[in-house]
């Protein structure tokens, strides 16, 4: 079983920036993709960025130009990292850390980000 652990979110003024960072409990290898999701309140939860075999990224349009994710592969662990610049109340949300590996999804508990002055 794996488990993902966030940390990193918080209270940010318009304009910030943020890093969220996402710990695995083992380490994921082979084919996998790491990710970060959010639900803000009242709407469903949406893909933000996501990173295949550390390298291969996709964004949001939303974010994209705004927002970066990388991931690195430790000697136990993985870590994946959600830079987030120029944020607006509109990225107000949970943020959740995401994992696909051995054909299964593994989520973390979310992190809340909250953009207001």
């Amino acid at each position: 079983q794996v488990q993902l652990v966030e940390s990193g979110g918080g209270l940010v003024q318009p304009g910030g920036s943020r890093r969220l960072s996402c710990a695995t409990s083992v380490l994921i290898f082979g084919d996998y993709t790491l990710g970060w999701y959010r639900q803000a309140p009242g709407k469903q939860r949406e893909l933000v960025a996501t990173i295949k075999d550390d390298s291969i990224s996709t964004y949001t349009d939303s974010v994209k130009g705004r927002f970066t994710i990388s991931s690195y592969r430790e000697d136990l662990w993985n870590t994946v990292y959600l830079q987030m610049n120029s944020l607006t109340s509109e990225d107000t949300a949970v943020y959740f850390c995401y994992a696909n590996a051995w054909d299964q999804d593994y989520w973390g508990q979310g992190t809340q980000v909250t953009v207001s002055l």
